[in-house]
């Protein structure tokens, strides 16, 4: 990546105050912070001098794999890396590479002996070496670890799969920047890393609002830029049914808000294929009984409201849990949805389950009455509960619910995963993890509701620690990730980018690096700098860390 000064002088007569803060002639504080090539989020180790290696002109500068396995996925990422660091941007032209070549050979931008002279030593590449390349797509199981050697001729990428792969490259084009001179360099550097939490999530709702295909991808390649890997899709919800299935095409055709805001099956793989280029896994949400309103073409699903005097009230409720019919659709619904996303995890909701309208209606209390449930409606829930998990273990998914569904009592299979997203997260994580059960975390990750639009809410959202809850060790090993959320009652394709980005950039940081890695303040000039790169790489990025402004190169 081209270095990214993040700077904001109001004048040539500055002064640095002991706080850090840089004040202006007039008494105006400013933002000067000059890109080092500071990765985000930080590795797990990392030692760099002060030496630094030239960039050798592009026409000579090479990003090949050195081991002899072939690697698809990975000569797709060398090409686009490499218009990343020379260009800032991940697709660019021909036409507009030969113009900015042009420009900047112009400017001395790279290494050139007749005017650097010959003592001082480019670097002429990227190899990279991985040993296995047999996954077709990232899983939970895959191993995301790299190391990073940066000494001339040639810097060493190694990596056991492509995935690490991926994070290594995205970490190699951080670190490049523009010297005092206007030259790409990058400084001889040493880098061990690997996550922390295996499942660091996003979530994204194109429920509420449609989003669409472009602002889908643009948002993928935020999460890889930042080493985020799995894409939580809440495909659906109460108010529209976007997603288009092929054994059931009238749910979308009935429940989408209109045919042109609908995912066929072309767009659906494109979004895998897409994700899976970067390292992403999509997990598909398809949440029930509750949140269901758009299913509704489906007859008989939904349960039907009534009056006291027992009239249908034109309303309907969850899907209807009693009636052998409602398993009889669920059972190829999610047969099909197992088959398109090709994730072992698949989330099936769980949560905000109003039990008015069963109480309502005659049939489902005449059903609580025969099962001896009495008034407790969360044992009705635990009966559909059972019943519908049952058909997703013997489709060998692994499910995902929200916290509800253990709250309420329902005993589910320990290899299913409890979403935490209430208050107090950290006494609803130790209940969790108490009973055994895998946790991830989203409570204090909902970016949609993080804070004053006008203050800065990421330190808030950095300084989450996913572990800190009473519990032992063995509790904690259970919590294996999180994820940011958000929801879409009020974003769209117009501020979504801007309102998860880079707010996201602190949760990806707190699920990757070292649990050490807590400075707030350090880690605002690199949120800064890691702001600018996307704002460079085409993402509308909104500015967190105050006044100020990302100066790209070669742009004096």
């Amino acid at each position: 990546m081209l270095a990214l000064s993040v700077i904001g002088i109001l004048s040539a007569v500055i002064s640095v105050h002991g706080n850090g803060q840089i004040q202006s002639e007039f008494g105006r504080p400013v933002q000067q912070l000059q890109s080092t090539g500071a990765p985000w989020p930080q590795p797990q180790t990392m030692t760099s001098a002060t030496v630094t290696f030239p960039l050798a002109d592009p026409s000579t500068f090479r990003i090949y794999q050195k081991s002899q396995t072939l690697c698809p996925v990975l000569d797709q990422a060398f090409a686009r890396y490499f218009n990343i660091i020379f260009f800032g941007t991940p697709e660019m032209s021909e036409e507009e590479k030969l113009m900015k070549l042009r420009d900047m050979r112009q400017h001395g931008r790279f290494w050139n002996a007749s005017l650097h002279g010959k003592n001082l030593v480019a670097l002429m590449g990227l190899s990279v070496n991985i040993s296995d390349c047999s996954e077709m797509f990232p899983s939970l199981e895959s191993s995301e670890n790299y190391t990073l050697d940066v000494s001339e001729p040639f810097a060493s990428l190694t990596a056991h799969s492509q995935w690490g792969a991926l994070r290594g490259l995205e970490t190699f084009s951080q670190l490049v920047y523009e010297s005092s001179l206007a030259m790409l360099v990058v400084n001889k550097t040493s880098i061990t890393d690997f996550p922390r939490f295996a499942h660091r999530g996003f979530l994204v709702d194109t429920s509420r609002h449609f989003l669409p295909m472009d602002i889908l991808l643009q948002f993928l390649d935020a999460m890889a830029y930042n080493k985020l890997n799995v894409f939580h899709w809440h495909i659906v919800d109460d108010q529209s049914f976007p997603y288009q299935s092929k054994e059931f095409p009238y749910m979308s055709q009935k429940g989408a808000y209109s045919p042109h805001y609908v995912y066929s099956q072309s767009d659906v793989q494109r979004v895998i294929s897409y994700a899976r280029d970067r390292g992403i896994r999509v997990v598909p949400e398809f949440d029930t009984p509750g949140h269901t309103q758009s299913w509704g073409s489906v007859k008989g699903l939904l349960t039907p409201c009534e009056d006291k005097s027992g009239k249908p009230t034109g309303d309907y409720g969850p899907i209807n849990p009693i009636l052998n019919s409602t398993y009889a659709f669920l059972k190829p619904f999610f047969q099909e949805i197992f088959k398109v996303f090709p994730d072992s995890f698949i989330h099936v909701g769980g949560d905000e389950v109003s039990f008015d309208c069963w109480k309502s209606n005659k049939d489902i209390q005449n059903f609580m009455a025969k099962m001896g449930y009495g008034q407790n409606y969360s044992k009705l829930e635990a009966y559909y509960e059972k019943r519908f998990l049952g058909i997703v273990e013997d489709l060998l998914a692994k499910p995902i619910v929200w916290q509800e569904v253990v709250d309420n009592g329902v005993q589910v299979n320990l290899e299913t995963v409890v979403h935490v997203w209430k208050q107090p997260w950290q006494s609803e994580l130790h209940n969790v993890t108490k009973k055994g059960y895998k946790a991830l975390l989203s409570t204090p990750w909902y970016l949609n509701l993080a804070g004053n639009p006008y203050g800065q809410p990421w330190r808030q959202i950095y300084d989450i620690e996913p572990l800190k809850f009473t519990g032992t060790a063995a509790q904690k090993a259970l919590v294996f990730g999180g994820e940011a959320c958000m929801w879409g009652e009020y974003v769209d394709a117009t501020n979504v980018i801007q309102r998860s980005w880079p707010r996201g950039c602190a949760v990806a940081e707190r699920l990757w690096s070292a649990e050490n890695v807590r400075d707030v303040n350090e880690a605002a000039s690199r949120l800064a700098e890691q702001r600018c790169r996307m704002v460079r790489r085409g993402l509308k990025a909104e500015p967190v860390t105050g006044p100020g402004f990302c100066e790209f190169p070669g742009s004096n």
